[in-house]
């Protein structure tokens, strides 16, 4: 089993405001549905509410780390912690660490890739925010990946930093 990170980000590091994603890029939905589907998503029980229709992605195995009682919720896996979200993947391929901050924070030591798109915008009304890998001495930045532009014209890449 490999844990990988996948977020979106401006260039302050946020990721969202009142449950929402920050910056509207379709080229980043592609990429998420390109490399998540037939896989297993972690992720958190508000990121769970913030998908269309709060229903589980499709194609996709979701584990949802929650101390909520979701036993009502199709189509979900519910783990209480790291170690029961661990045991639950097994030994069975990747699995995406998907959000919320929380998530993101308490998996971040487990993991050895980040996928990251950055939106090159700053976002200081944010309320969720992910670790500036730049300033932690224990990640690297891998690989840049041109992106293009959101139709609102953000310009972003693909990033890829490895735990070093």
């Amino acid at each position: 089993m490999r844990l990988k990170v996948l977020v979106s980000v401006t260039e302050d590091w946020a990721i969202g405001k009142d449950g929402a994603m920050l910056v509207g890029n379709p080229a980043d939905l592609k990429r998420f549905k390109e490399l998540t589907t037939g896989g297993t998503v972690i992720m958190g029980r508000r990121t769970l509410e913030s998908l269309p229709s709060a229903k589980p992605l499709p194609h996709r195995r979701n584990i949802v780390l929650t101390r909520a009682d979701l036993s009502d919720v199709e189509g979900i896996e519910v783990a209480h912690g790291i170690r029961e979200a661990k045991n639950l993947i097994g030994d069975g391929g990747d699995a995406w660490i998907v959000g919320g901050e929380a998530v993101y924070r308490s998996f971040l030591p487990c993991v050895d890739e980040c996928l990251v798109t950055l939106n090159h915008v700053k976002r200081p009304d944010a309320d969720t925010w992910f670790p500036d890998l730049d300033e932690l001495d224990n990640w690297e930045l891998a690989e840049r990946e041109e992106g293009g532009t959101t139709p609102d014209g953000t310009a972003f890449e693909f990033l890829t930093y490895r735990r070093v």
